[in-house]
């Protein structure tokens, strides 16, 4: 499993847990804190009303008959509200009144248990003895809602309690009202939740995205590739970039030096064996013209050691580069006329034809100038080399979507198959037709670093008609 999804599924589940706790809580509060609201409600209106009957109370008699009077005309009103979900029509409060000994004076029940005996009951026995009594009497056991609650408030007459009533309210109709909060605080939970998923998305994203870009970023250091270091976010993932950083610069100076003395010692050691074999024979006695050809031999070695280690020192400054520090816009067309002047004596002395373009648009990219002139210098000089007298060497500009493409063809007898997958490869050279020596085997590395530090690609490829074609390809400046 991957991290992303370990976080997001972590933060999705606690976020949901946290959720469901809440809605749970809710919940089971929600109907004990309505069913504390209807008793408040129902303690103000006992109190209000036994207010009422108190006002023509003596100690021997509890007058009920402006009670039931007022009672009757307020269970036959419409009430017409609209609480809510809940469309209220009718009273439904049931109001009764005991005597001092606990017997139903009045009942708004249609009377129906006036004279019976409710001294037992909490409300009517606690509210007699100067306590507070309330009472809820289910109809159905199992169903909450079927109950009744009743809260009596004392009738008193000269200082003592001459009776109670009491005010009973079901709470089917509450079921209503619950139901429908309930079905929002649900909603609300899904709704939070699925913001919180989104969120927990999102965060996961940027918590994982810098370490994905961290991998992709060591699998192209991996393949050899040149990528520009992520940017860092945050101060972990800055450290943890820095470490990696410094270890790919540790392990590739490594890796760098050795292949490089590796293949250097090869290429030096032959080069020195054969200036060494030549001075040993020029000790011995020999023909004027031997000794002169041993002597050239010395020389051309000498020369090709120096070439060998000027190229070398050229290639490692350009692979040692991050990237160009200072760039600045550079017009291809000029570059090629530029190599064009530079190699006009070797293509004399060659014999050959060099085609340059003459009325291409401006190619305009973004680099260093020098770097740019000597890779397109080396695609000609390689292709100058390997062109017989007499034959073609052309260069070509074009625009290619976003990128500027120079191409360098010659008639030469192209590359065999087997060496073009290995062309870049440092110190790795094919000999050429015609000619007594190998190159260096540092022209085409060079010219594909200078292109991947400006952005770009290298390539080489032999031509249907004959010959080599090797591209440079670059970004066009915006």
């Amino acid at each position: 499993m991957s991290i992303r999804l370990t976080i997001f599924l972590a933060f999705v589940a606690l976020i949901a847990a946290g959720v469901l706790a809440v809605e749970q809580v809710v919940v089971a509060e929600l109907t004990p804190h309505t069913y504390k609201a209807v008793e408040e409600s129902l303690a103000e209106t006992s109190a209000l009303l036994a207010s009422f009957v108190e006002m023509r109370a003596s100690p021997q008699a509890i007058p009920v008959a402006d009670l039931r009077a007022a009672l009757d005309a307020a269970l036959r009103r419409d009430l017409g509200a609209s609480i809510q979900e809940l469309q209220k029509r009718t009273v439904d409060l049931r109001v009764y009144v005991t005597d001092a000994r606990g017997i139903v004076l009045y009942d708004s029940d249609s009377g129906r248990d006036e004279g019976q005996d409710y001294s037992r009951w909490h409300d009517v026995y606690w509210t007699l003895r100067g306590s507070y009594g309330a009472r809820a009497s289910r109809d159905v056991p199992d169903d909450p809602y079927s109950s009744v609650h009743y809260v009596a408030a004392p009738i008193r007459s000269g200082g003592r309690i001459v009776g109670a009533l009491s005010v009973g309210k079901p709470v089917r109709e509450l079921r209503g009202l619950v139901t429908a909060l309930r079905c929002k605080i649900a909603y609300s939970g899904a709704v939070a939740l699925a913001i919180a998923t989104i969120v927990s998305l999102a965060l996961a994203h940027w918590i994982a995205r810098p370490l994905t870009r961290l991998a992709e970023y060591s699998a192209a250091v991996a393949a050899g590739q040149r990528t520009p270091l992520p940017r860092p976010r945050g101060r972990e993932v800055a450290a943890l970039t820095q470490a990696l950083e410094a270890m790919r610069e540790a392990l590739e100076g490594k890796r760098y030096v050795e292949g490089y003395v590796r293949s250097l010692t090869h290429e030096i050691k032959a080069r020195l064996s054969a200036i060494r074999a030549a001075a040993e024979l020029l000790g011995e006695s020999m023909p004027p013209e031997d000794r002169q050809r041993f002597t050239e031999n010395i020389r051309r070695e000498s020369e090709r050691l120096q070439t060998l280690v000027d190229r070398m020192l050229d290639l490692s400054a350009v692979e040692a580069q991050r990237g160009i520090e200072s760039p600045a816009p550079v017009d291809l067309a000029l570059v090629v006329l530029e190599v064009a002047e530079t190699v006009e004596p070797l293509r004399r002395l060659r014999q050959l034809q060099i085609d340059v373009p003459t009325a291409e648009p401006a190619l305009v990219v973004r680099g260093d100038h020098l770097l740019l002139r000597q890779a397109i210098l080396n695609l000609v000089h390689n292709a100058i080399q390997a062109t017989p007298a007499g034959g073609t060497v052309r260069i070509q500009l074009a625009r290619e979507a976003t990128q500027a493409m120079v191409s360098v063809a010659d008639t030469g007898p192209g590359v065999p198959a087997f060496a073009l997958p290995r062309v870049f490869e440092r110190f790795y050279s094919v000999p050429v037709t015609g000619q007594e020596r190998r190159g260096t085997g540092l022209g085409l590395p060079f010219v594909r670093e200078v292109a991947q530090l400006h952005g770009g690609s290298a390539s080489l490829k032999n031509r249907v008609d004959g010959g080599a074609l090797a591209t440079l390809r670059l970004p066009l400046a915006t």
